[in-house]
C-alpha cells in the first residue's frame, strides 16, 4: 500500500532526513520517502505488518505533527513565506543595532556608551533577538533533542546560548572578554534565517502544480435522478450515475456518452488544439470543456480514479523522487551535526584536560598562519569550543544553492528563461535526448487555415461565405476561419436560417441559397461524395472543412496546427550538439510523422496516450539516455517530472510551467539552448558554492578548534563565507554570455 502524508514542522534537511530513516525503520515499509520542498512523505508499506497510527507516530515522536490535508493551500504558502520575511526583517534590525555597539570595539577599541554598558547593551539585544524573531529555532531544537536526534537548529542553539552566557560567565572569569561574544547570537541568528526565508520562498513553489491541477476539476455537477436534474458536489458523484453536460461547461468526471453528439475541448487532457466529436458510447474526461451540443454520460470512473486524479497522482510521485545530488546531501546531513556537537564538546575536554598540548599546537599553527594567539585556562576552553561551534554553522550551505539559483533565474527571467529546479540541472550537461510534445511546443498550439482549395469561383468569395456561417461561432475551427477572413479584410454576407449540428457542421441561407459548411462525413450524408476531390496529399496531416450547397461541393478549406519557423533550426542545433530529438504527439502515425519531417525529427512517437507519456520518458532513460522533456499542456506535467530535466513553454498550461524545472517564458524555441547553456552555467556556480562551502568549514574549524580563531574572528569568517556564496552567484551576471 502507499501513503502520502502531509507533515507540518520540517524546516532543514536533518529534519527529513531524520522523519525518512524513523519511518523506513518501521516494519512492514518497503520504501520511504520525505520531501522537504513539499513537505511531505511518501510510504510504501505492508499494511498487514504495520497500522497508518503507527506510521503518524513516528512522525509525531520526532516532534513533528502530521496535517489533515496533504497537499498546502497557496494561503498557507504565502502566510509562512510573509512569517519568515517578518522574522529575518526584525532580526536584522537587532543585529544592526548590535553592530553600531560592536565596531567601535573590534577596530577601535571605543565604547559607546562605556565597555561594560556595551557589552551588556549588546547582550541584551542578541537575547531579545533569541526570544523574539528566533524563538522558533529553540523550540525546534528542544524538540529534536526530545525525540534522540539533531538538527541544525541544534547547532544554532547551542552556539547563540554559548555565546550569549559568557557574558554572566565573564563576571566569575575576569580572563573573558564580553565583548568578545555579546554579538555573536545575534550576528548568526540573522543569517539563519535568512537562509531560512529563501529556502522557504523556494517551497512554495514546488506544490503549486498539485494545487492547480486539483483547481481544474468541476466542482459540481449536474445529475439525472428520477426524470429531474439535480445539481450536487463533485465529491458526492458515484458509479452509474447519469450526468448532464450543456454547451460551455466542465465535464464532471469519467464517463460514457448514453445520449447526444458534441465537440469537446480535449486539450487540457491531449495537448491537442483540435476538437473532437463525441457522440452515444464514446468516452469523455472529466475537466474536459464541452464546446457545443448537448449530452448524457454514464459515470464510469469516480474520484481517485478519473484521469485528471491520476495525473496529480503521477505528478506528485515523480516530485517525490529523488536525484543524486539530493542523497549526497542527505548523508552529509545526518553527519554534519553530530560530529561537530561532538567536536565542540571533545575541543572544550582536551583544552581543560591538556592545555599545553593544545597551546603548543596553536602555537605552531600561528607561525604558519598568523591568525592570533589564544588564551589560557577555561576561557581558552570556551573560547575555543563556541568558536568551533560558530563557524560550523551552515549559513553558507544553506544559502550556496538559492542564491545560485536566485541569480540565475534573474539573468534568464531578462532573456526569457525561468530556472526552477536546482537538482535537475546537475544532469544537463549529460542530456543526450530532448523529447518535444507537438501542439504547443513545435506548433503554435492552435489551428490555423493553411490552405483553400477553391472548386467553384475564387478562393476569396469561398472564404465570404464560410465566414459568414462561422461569424457567430468561438469553435477553434471557425476562429481559423474567421481569422483568416478578417486578415483579408473580406465581407461577411448576412445569414438567415441558421442550423448548427453538433460533431457536424452548420448551415444556413445566404442570399437565397443553402449552404453548408462541415465534416467529409455530413457531406456524405448530404449525399455529396467528398471522396471524389483530388486532395492536395501534402497536407493530410491537416483538417478538411466542405463548403458546399445542397447539390456541390464549393470549397475544401485545409486547417492545422502549424510547426513554429524557428523549429527546423533549432532542432539542427541539437543535432549539431549530438543530441536526438524526438517527437511526442496524441496525433495518429501520418499525421505526427508529416509534422516532425517539417522540423527535421526522424524519431516519432505517435498515438501516445496521456497516462503513457511519463512512460514513453522513463522508456529512453532505462535505455541510458539523460533526458530533457519540453512540453506545454496539463497531459505533459508527469512527464515533465519523470524526464531528467522538464523544460515547459510558458505560453502553454500553468501546470506544464509548475511541474517543470525550467520555463521558457515565451513561445520562442530559440530559447531551448540558450537555456540549456544557463542551467550549466548555474548548476557550475552550485558546485562552486558548495566547494567553498565546505572548503571553509574544513580549514577554519581546525582553526577554530586550536584556539588560533577568536569568536569574533569566526563570526566575521562565517559572514565572509556567506558573502563569497553570494557574491561568486553574482558574477554569473558579469560571466554568463551568450
Amino acid at each position: 500500500m502507499q501513503l502520502q502524508i502531509g507533515i507540518d514542522g520540517m524546516h532543514c534537511a536533518s529534519c527529513s532526513a531524520n522523519v525518512e530513516k524513523a519511518l523506513s525503520a518501521l516494519p512492514g515499509v518497503r520504501k520511504a520517502n520525505v520531501n522537504l520542498a513539499l513537505e511531505e512523505a511518501m510510504v510504501e508499506y505492508d499494511e498487514r505488518k504495520l497500522e497508518q497510527d503507527r506510521i503518524f507516530a513516528s512522525i509525531t515522536a520526532l516532534g513533528f505533527s502530521v496535517r489533515e490535508t496533504l497537499h498546502l493551500g497557496e494561503d498557507e504558502q504565502i502566510r509562512k513565506m510573509h512569517q519568515a520575511q517578518q522574522r529575518m526583517s526584525i532580526s536584522w534590525i537587532i543585529t544592526g543595532l548590535v553592530i553600531v555597539f560592536m565596531v567601535p570595539h573590534m577596530l577601535l577599541k571605543s565604547a559607546v556608551l562605556g565597555h561594560t554598558l556595551d557589552a551588556w547593551v549588546m547582550f541584551g539585544l542578541s537575547l531579545a533577538a533569541m526570544l523574539w524573531p528566533a524563538r522558533h529555532v529553540y523550540v525546534s531544537a528542544f524538540k529534536s533533542l526530545s525525540s534522540g536526534v539533531a538538527n541544525m537548529d541544534v547547532l544554532i542553539a547551542l552556539g547563540t546560548i554559548a555565546s550569549l552566557l559568557v557574558s554572566p560567565l565573564s563576571l566569575i572569569v575576569k580572563s573573558i572578554s564580553p565583548h568578545d561574544f555579546a554579538g555573536i547570537a545575534a550576528m548568526i541568528l540573522s543569517f539563519h534565517l535568512t537562509g531560512r526565508y529563501l529556502e522557504t520562498r523556494a517551497r512554495g513553489k514546488a506544490s503549486e502544480a498539485i494545487r492547480k491541477l486539483i483547481s481544474l476539476g468541476a466542482k459540481t455537477a449536474l445529475i439525472l435522478q428520477d426524470g429531474e436534474e439535480r445539481e450536487i458536489p463533485i465529491h458526492r458523484i458515484q458509479h452509474g450515475d447519469i450526468f448532464i453536460v450543456k454547451p460551455g461547461t466542465k465535464v464532471p468526471t469519467d464517463g460514457i456518452i448514453v445520449s447526444g453528439t458534441s465537440s469537446l475541448d480535449e486539450s487540457i487532457a491531449t495537448g491537442e488544439s483540435m476538437p473532437v466529436t463525441r457522440s452515444a458510447g464514446d468516452p469523455v474526461l472529466g475537466a474536459t470543456i464541452n464546446l457545443d451540443g448537448y449530452f448524457q454520460a454514464k459515470a464510469s470512473k469516480v474520484g481517485s480514479e478519473t484521469f485528471l486524479a491520476q495525473v496529480i497522482k503521477l505528478v506528485s510521485e515523480a516530485q517525490h523522487s529523488k536525484v543524486p545530488i539530493q542523497l549526497l546531501a542527505d548523508r552529509i546531513t545526518g553527519v554534519f551535526v553530530p560530529i561537530i556537537i561532538v567536536l565542540a564538546i571533545l575541543v572544550f575536554g582536551l583544552w581543560l584536560i591538556f592545555p599545553s598540548v593544545m597551546q603548543a599546537i596553536a602555537l605552531a599553527i600561528a607561525s604558519v598562519i598568523p591568525l592570533g594567539l589564544p588564551t589560557e585556562g577555561i576561557a581558552a576552553a570556551l573560547m575555543a569550543a563556541i568558536a568551533t561551534l560558530v563557524i560550523a554553522c551552515p549559513c553558507a550551505l544553506g544559502l550556496a544553492t538559492p542564491t545560485a539559483l536566485m541569480v540565475g533565474s534573474g539573468i534568464g527571467a531578462n532573456r526569457g528563461i525561468l530556472i526552477r529546479s536546482g537538482e535537475a540541472l546537475q544532469r544537463m550537461k549529460d542530456v543526450d535526448a530532448v523529447v518535444f510534445d507537438k501542439t504547443g511546443t513545435l506548433t503554435h498550439g492552435k489551428p490555423e487555415l493553411i490552405r483553400i482549395q477553391a472548386l467553384e469561383s475564387s478562393e476569396d468569395e469561398a472564404l465570404s461565405l464560410a465566414h459568414a456561417l462561422e461569424m457567430a461561432s468561438e469553435h477553434p475551427l471557425a476562429n481559423a476561419i474567421n481569422n483568416a477572413a478578417e486578415a483579408r479584410k473580406l465581407p461577411a454576407p448576412a445569414r438567415e436560417n441558421f442550423i448548427s449540428s453538433p460533431g457536424r457542421g452548420i448551415a444556413a441561407e445566404i442570399s437565397g441559397s443553402k449552404y453548408y459548411l462541415g465534416s467529409a462525413n455530413w457531406m456524405q450524408e448530404l449525399g455529396l461524395d467528398a471522396g471524389t476531390i483530388n486532395l492536395d496529399s501534402s497536407l493530410n496531416y491537416a483538417g478538411k472543412i466542405y463548403l458546399a450547397t445542397s447539390t456541390r461541393i464549393l470549397a475544401v478549406f485545409y486547417v492545422a496546427d502549424t510547426v513554429k519557423a524557428e523549429a527546423k533550426a533549432m532542432v539542427q542545433a541539437l543535432i549539431d550538439q549530438d543530441i536526438t530529438p524526438y517527437m511526442m504527439s496524441g496525433d495518429n502515425p501520418e499525421t505526427a510523422k508529416a509534422v516532425a519531417e517539417l522540423c527535421g525529427i526522424r524519431e516519432v512517437m505517435a498515438n501516445v496516450l496521456p497516462a503513457d507519456k511519463a512512460g514513453k520518458v522513463a522508456e529512453l532513460q532505462k535505455q541510458g539516455k539523460v533526458v530533457a522533456m519540453i512540453g506545454d499542456g496539463i497531459n505533459d506535467a508527469p512527464a515533465l517530472k519523470q524526464a531528467d530535466i522538464g523544460i515547459a513553454m510558458g505560453m502553454g498550461t500553468d501546470i506544464a510551467i509548475e511541474a517543470s524545472d525550467i520555463t521558457l517564458l515565451r513561445g520562442d524555441l530559440q530559447l531551448i539552448p540558450l537555456a540549456l547553456k544557463l542551467s550549466v552555467e548555474t548548476f557550475r556556480k552550485i558546485r562552486q558554492n558548495l566547494f567553498w562551502a565546505f572548503f571553509y568549514n574544513l580549514i577554519a574549524i581546525p582553526l577554530a578548534a586550536f584556539g588560533i580563531l577568536h569568536p569574533v574572528i569566526a563570526e566575521i569568517a562565517m559572514a565572509i563565507s556567506s558573502i563569497t556564496v553570494v557574491s561568486n552567484a553574482n558574477l554569473l551576471k558579469t560571466r554568463f554570455r551568450h
